[in-house]
């Protein structure tokens, strides 16, 4: 990530949600906020995006993704959690929609000083009010700690989460997915879901071709890919953690669930995954 300058595959994964809205009505995933706070610029490539055939995969898992996550989301507030962490926020607009305001749920969203500093310049020009269930948390990963930045925006350690963490992990550190987990698993009665990917050797070579020229495109933006896993290994590192209990859900898992008619045509193949894990 540049130093100063937003996320650019914060913005990327934005614009496939609009482009689901708008093509496919929304129909996984629900999102009207989507549209209006993107920029111009992306904006102005959204069709280029829907007509392009080879985004359909990543469109529908970044939908579902974001449907399972809300899903579980809505599970952890009914059996009494308050606080929403949105890790790794990005143009997420859960906070704008939350169903969950009138119950008393917080929502803090954590990520890169200049990443927030974007995202409410793009909801003032939206003209959306920021919500007062809402918290921001900027956190500069190099200088502080996520337990260190939640505290400072008022989060309690000693209270159940529900932390969201989408499209993040691949451009952490090994070192950086451990930290982020110990913490989650530390909070008791929390839960997490999270995505990973696969290495690019597991996939056919058309869908190989397209993951490395995303990389690729990525690392040219200053956010590179860092860290894929064999499910096994995934596993692993979750169980060490010692969470309760552990679901690794694969894209075909979610295509069954979510895609309907939408997946029709599309190829069984590995990766990505959703984890969900909760705590003690």
């Amino acid at each position: 990530m540049q130093i100063g300058q937003p996320s650019r595959t914060a913005m990327g994964a934005a614009a496939h949600r609009a482009v689901h809205q708008t093509l496919e009505g929304g129909v996984i995933f629900a999102d009207p906020f989507a549209l209006q706070i993107l920029s111009d610029d992306t904006r102005a490539r959204l069709p280029d995006m829907a007509g392009d055939p080879a985004h359909l995969p990543m469109r529908l898992f970044i939908a579902a993704r974001s449907r399972y996550s809300e899903d579980t989301m809505a599970a952890c507030v009914a059996r009494g959690v308050r606080q929403i962490v949105i890790l790794g926020a990005g143009l997420d607009t859960f906070s704008l929609r939350n169903p969950h305001a009138g119950e008393g749920a917080r929502v803090f969203e954590v990520d890169y000083p200049a990443t927030q500093a974007w995202k409410r310049e793009r909801l003032a020009h939206a003209g959306l009010a920021l919500p007062a269930s809402l918290t921001f948390a900027p956190v500069d990963f190099e200088r502080q700690g996520l337990a260190e930045g939640l505290a400072a925006a008022g989060f309690r350690a000693d209270q159940p989460a529900y932390f969201q963490w989408l499209g993040v992990s691949p451009y952490l550190t090994l070192e950086a997915i451990i930290a982020t987990l110990d913490f989650i698993a530390g909070i008791a009665g929390s839960e997490v879901v999270f995505d990973y990917a696969e290495p690019f050797e597991n996939f056919l070579p058309a869908m190989r071709a397209y993951l490395t020229a995303a990389a690729e495109s990525a690392a040219s933006l200053g956010e590179p890919w860092l860290s894929l896993f064999n499910p096994p290994e995934m596993a692993a590192l979750v169980r060490a953690r010692e969470f309760a209990d552990f679901w690794d859900v694969t894209r075909a898992e979610l295509a069954v669930r979510y895609y309907g008619n939408l997946g029709q045509g599309l190829t069984a193949m590995p990766g990505p995954h959703v984890v969900r894990a909760r705590s003690k």
